[in-house]
């Protein structure tokens, strides 16, 4: 993957990052000299990914954190396990994402796909700003997805308790993704940070095979159709390097590019209907693990 900036000096931390667009991206930034934490769950999947990462980028800088993203509790010590290490953060690429076939249920008691691929988002990018903002210049990079379009939430039924599709599922938790990067960026203005979302393509991964039946299958016919890992990770790696977007905010990329997203995510009472809902909703996740 050609270079897009030099990162050398530059901490980026990077979620999902023992497989697919999460792995190239640590290994691409790893390359342009960033010193890159990368975050999985499983510890010998992770460890593997780690030793991948170094012997590709060429460097030592790469170091692994081990948290699951769908326990609000795991993403409060990631966040605390990250600042005990380091006091300087210049990206966040949250990358981490889960579809999954049937609900499920996070250690907290939420839907999975809402756990992991929003309110993980959401919590962690909540603990980091003070390290992000005293890093300024900083960028936070939102891994979304196309997945959004012609879906809207229904804040009703933000836990798809009353009828659950995985598509659908997972497609509004990415619009919740855009929602909450337009707000947040509307809130860092001035700071010196910046929040850009994006579309990476459908990626040929890992991504969707831990469940069996159909869903695999679908997996694996859709498989020759689909875009390598490394193609899947320039918009991501453009994003955290490229001195093209410094101090571009607000924005939602697609092959490094910003276009439009939806109409639904632009919707401004919406975008902060979503913040104060995710608030009440990690606030209550707190409250019951206390």
């Amino acid at each position: 993957m050609a270079a897009s900036g030099s990162m050398s000096g530059k901490v980026v931390l990077i979620t999902g990052a023992t497989q697919g667009i999460g792995k190239e991206s640590a290994a691409a930034l790893a390359s342009m000299g960033a010193s890159v934490v990368m975050v999985g769950r499983d510890r010998e999947r992770s460890e593997a990914a780690l030793a991948d990462v170094k012997a590709r980028s060429r460097s030592d800088s790469v170091e692994l954190l081990l948290a699951d993203l769908s326990s609000m509790a795991e993403v409060r010590r990631l966040a605390a396990d990250f600042k005990a290490r380091h006091d300087r953060l210049h990206v966040l690429l949250n990358n981490a994402g889960a579809i999954n076939a049937t609900r499920k249920q996070s250690p907290d008691g939420l839907e999975m796909t809402f756990a992991v691929n929003h309110l993980a988002y959401f919590l962690l990018t909540d603990l980091l700003l003070p390290v992000l903002k005293a890093s300024a210049p900083s960028r936070i990079v939102n891994v979304a997805s196309d997945a959004h379009r012609g879906l809207s939430l229904d804040f009703a039924d933000l836990q798809t308790e009353k009828r659950y599709f995985s598509f659908a599922a997972y497609g509004r938790s990415k619009l919740a993704n855009i929602l909450f990067t337009y707000e947040l960026a509307r809130r860092l203005e001035g700071t010196g940070v910046t929040a850009n979302a994006l579309h990476p393509g459908v990626i040929a991964s890992g991504f969707g095979k831990n469940d069996k039946g159909w869903f695999a299958l679908g997996a694996k016919l859709m498989a020759p159709f689909l875009i390598t890992p490394e193609k899947g990770a320039r918009t991501s790696v453009y994003l955290a390097s490229s001195p093209e977007v410094e101090g571009v905010n607000g924005q939602y990329f697609k092959r490094s590019k910003p276009i439009k997203s939806s109409r639904q995510s632009y919707d401004e009472a919406a975008q902060k209907k979503l913040w104060e809902v995710t608030e009440r909703i990690i606030a209550g996740s707190t409250a019951a693990a206390a």
